[in-house]
C-alpha cells in the first residue's frame, strides 16, 4: 500500500469524525441522549486516532541514525497499537458504561427528533469517509477478500480507517434504532440498548485493530506473495544453486528486510561470488517495488561438498 493513499483516507477520516463529534455533541445538549453522548465520545476518539496515524507517518519518514540504523518505519506500528488502546478505553470502555447506566435508570429524551435528523446527516458524513477508505483501499487489496487485506496488510492506516469508518456507520445504524424505538415505543430503555451496543461494537474492533498492531510491533514477515518472488528471484539469479535458508522482516510498512543463505558453486573464485552476490541484489531490487536491506551470506551446500574417507581423506569411487 502506498503510503499517500493511506494519507488520502486518513485526512477524508479526520473531516468527516471533527465535523459529525460536533454535531454529534450539540444533539446530545439538545436531547440528553445517552446513545447520542456515546457516539459523540466515539467520533473524539476517532479524531484523536486519526492524528495518531498522521503522527506515525511523520516520524517513520525521519532518517536513520546510530540509535535506529534501520529507521523509524515501526512508528506507523506503534500508532496502530495505541490507536487500539484508544478505542478500547475511551469508546468502548466509557460507552459500555453510558449504556449500563441508562439500563438501570433510564432518561427520558429531550427533542429526539432533533437527534434523528442529526444522526443522519453524520450518516452521509461518515459515508464519504468510508467510501474514501473503501476506494483507496481496492488500489491494492487484488483479488483477496475483505478479511485477508485487513489481515495480511502491512500498512496499519488503510485497515485501521475500514475498521474505524465501519464501527461508525454500525455505530450510527445502533444510535438511530436506539433514539428511534424510544420515540416510538415512548420507551427510555432503548436508548441505553443503543449504547450499550455501541461499546460492545468499539470494544470488539479496539481488540481486532491491537492485535493486528501487536503482530508488526512484534515483527512480521513479508506477504507470503512476496516471499514466493524472493525465493524464486534469487534461485534464478546466475551463480547461485539453491536457497539454503530465508528470511524477512517489515522495518516499516514500506521497507523490507531480507536475509538469506544462498548456495554457490564449489569452485566459484572470491570475484566470482561477490559478483554473483551483486547480481542477486540487483535482481531483488528489480523483482519488488519496495525499498529493501539485503544481506546475502554465500554458502557451500552439503550436497556439493566432497565426502571424507574415516582417516580425513577425500573418499574416491572404486573402479569398475
Amino acid at each position: 500500500m502506498s503510503t499517500q493513499g493511506g494519507t488520502k483516507a486518513v485526512l477524508a477520516a479526520l473531516a468527516a469524525n471533527l465535523g459529525i463529534a460536533v454535531t454529534k455533541f450539540v444533539a446530545f445538549l439538545l436531547t440528553q441522549s445517552s446513545s447520542m453522548l456515546a457516539e459523540s465520545i466515539h467520533s473524539v476518539a476517532d479524531s484523536g486516532n486519526q492524528g495518531l496515524l498522521l503522527l506515525g507517518q511523520r516520524k517513520s519518514g525521519s532518517p536513520p541514525d546510530e540509535e535506529h540504523p534501520f529507521g523509524y518505519g515501526r512508528a506507523r506500528y506503534i500508532a496502530a497499537f495505541l490507536v487500539g488502546i484508544v478505542l478500547f478505553s475511551v469508546g468502548g470502555l466509557f460507552s459500555t458504561y453510558e449504556g449500563v447506566e441508562k439500563l438501570r435508570h433510564p432518561h427520558e429524551l429531550d427533542s429526539g427528533l432533533i437527534a434523528v435528523i442529526i444522526l443522519l446527516v453524520a450518516v452521509v458524513l461518515e459515508s464519504y469517509s468510508l467510501s474514501t477508505a473503501v476506494r483507496e483501499s481496492s488500489k491494492t487489496r487484488g483479488d483477496r477478500s475483505w478479511w485477508q487485506f485487513i489481515r495480511q496488510a502491512r500498512a496499519p492506516e488503510l485497515p485501521i480507517v475500514l475498521l474505524e469508518d465501519l464501527a461508525v456507520e454500525l455505530g450510527l445504524i445502533f444510535a438511530l434504532l436506539g433514539v428511534g424505538l424510544t420515540l416510538l415505543l415512548d420507551d427510555p430503555i432503548w436508548d441505553g440498548a443503543g449504547t450499550l451496543a455501541i461499546g460492545i461494537l468499539l470494544l470488539v474492533v479496539a481488540v481486532l485493530v491491537a492485535t493486528e498492531a501487536y503482530g508488526m510491533l512484534v515483527g512480521e514477515a513479508a506477504t507470503p506473495e512476496a516471499v514466493a518472488t524472493i525465493r524464486g528471484t534469487l534461485a534464478a539469479a546466475p551463480g547461485v544453486r539453491e536457497v539454503i535458508h530465508l528470511r524477512t522482516l517489515h522495518l516499516g510498512p514500506d521497507e523490507l528486510l531480507v536475509a538469506a543463505k544462498i548456495g554457490i558453486v564449489l569452485t566459484a573464485t572470491m570475484r566470482e561470488v561477490a559478483a554473483t552476490i551483486d547480481g542477486a541484489e540487483e535482481a531483488l531490487r528489480a523483482s519488488l517495488a519496495v525499498p529493501m536491506r539485503i544481506f546475502l551470506e554465500p554458502d557451500i551446500p552439503r550436497d556439493a561438498l566432497p565426502r571424507l574417507s574415516a582417516s580425513g581423506t577425500e573418499a574416491t569411487s572404486a573402479p569398475a
